[in-house]
C-alpha cells in the first residue's frame, strides 16, 4: 500500500483509499470499523503524545507505577463523516481536533496490517483533493456530532 502525504489541515481532512478492485459491501465495512474504532479511541483521548507512560518506561513494565493525574492537555478528535465510495475509490472526511500525530501513525499501522491480511488497499492519501473526485457537495460531513 503506497502512503502519500497531500495537503494536511488536521480541522479539514479527507482520507482517501484506493482498492485494487471495487469494493464489496462486506469490504467497505471491514473497512469502516477500522477507520471507527481509531476514530472512537481518538474521541476518547487515546492519541495524546503527551501521556506515553507505558512507552516512555521501556522494556521493564513490572510494577509500572502508573499516574492517573497526567497533567497533559487532552488531545481529542472531534468528528468523522460517512465514508463515500466510487469505483476504485473510498474517501471519509475527519476533524482530528487536538489529537496528536500519533494518531496517524497507529491508523497507518493497522491500514498496512489490513492491507496484508483482509482488503488489499492500493493506495491511501493522507490529505488533499482527487482530482477525480471533487469534495465540493459531499454529504460526508460530519458522522458523529460533538455533543461537549
Amino acid at each position: 500500500m503506497q502512503v502519500e502525504f497531500r495537503e494536511f489541515n488536521p480541522f479539514d481532512l479527507w482520507i482517501w483509499i484506493e482498492f485494487e478492485t471495487t469494493p464489496s459491501e462486506q469490504e467497505k465495512l471491514y473497512l469502516e470499523q477500522v477507520f471507527e474504532s481509531w476514530f472512537y479511541l481518538g474521541k476518547l483521548g487515546a492519541f495524546n503524545a503527551e501521556n506515553l507512560q507505558v512507552q516512555d518506561a521501556g522494556l521493564d513494565l513490572n510494577y509500572l507505577d502508573y499516574s492517573e493525574d497526567s497533567h497533559s492537555l487532552m488531545a481529542l478528535m472531534h468528528n468523522m463523516g460517512n465514508f463515500e465510495y466510487e469505483g476504485y475509490w473510498g474517501r471519509c472526511w475527519f476533524d482530528l481536533g487536538t489529537s496528536d500525530a500519533i494518531a496517524l501513525d497507529v491508523l497507518l499501522n493497522a491500514l498496512v496490517q489490513f492491507s496484508k491480511d483482509f482488503v488489499h488497499l492500493e493506495r491511501l492519501f493522507i490529505g488533499g483533493e482527487n482530482e477525480d473526485w471533487p469534495v465540493e457537495g459531499s454529504d460526508s460531513k460530519p458522522f458523529y456530532e460533538d455533543t461537549n
